[in-house]
């Protein structure tokens, strides 16, 4: 009798560390997908692909837009626009609040023609595409809309950023 009742309490026990071990797996999972880092450089080395469905799976989860950023290193009108949302704190915390924000690197190096052959064309840099949360594309931007002499203008960039937020 004192024999089952130990087999007993090691099947208890047994079940009891699986359970918890499971669900210990499965609480890890769900950290890894809440530590999504958004991409803020132009690099060439990065997978375009790979970051914009990350964009996505964030997207879903936060239930955000995605803002992407098309450009490079070697413009000038790119290193502006992210002076310019790095100098007026309040539209960068909206582009946080409101966004998934992923950089797409575009050079001679890495064109990245896999990812942006399903956007329409781009005719100057940078640029910003809005995409939905399942990636679908709402609004192609041509920057050059939102400067202001040798910058960004703070009107044009807030109005654009919260006529696609869905925060009017």
């Amino acid at each position: 009798m004192k024999v089952n009742k130990m087999k007993l309490q090691f099947i208890i026990i047994s079940i009891f560390i699986f359970a918890l071990f499971t669900g210990l797996q499965a609480q890890d999972k769900n950290n890894e997908i809440q530590k999504y880092i958004s991409v803020t450089k132009f690099d060439t080395a990065r997978d375009a692909q790979k970051d914009l469905k990350d964009a996505i799976a964030e997207a879903k989860r936060t239930n955000k837009k995605i803002y992407v950023d098309v450009g490079g290193e070697w413009c000038i009108w790119c290193h502006r626009l992210d002076n310019f949302y790095d100098s007026n704190k309040d539209l960068q915390d909206y582009l946080n609040k409101h966004y998934v924000y992923l950089k797409i690197n575009f050079s001679r190096e890495n064109r990245n023609q896999a990812v942006l052959s399903q956007f329409p064309k781009i005719e100057g840099y940078p640029h910003i595409f809005i995409l939905d949360k399942t990636g679908s594309l709402i609004k192609s931007k041509n920057t050059g809309e939102l400067e202001d002499g040798k910058g960004y203008s703070h009107d044009k960039v807030l109005s654009f950023l919260k006529e696609f937020s869905g925060k009017l």
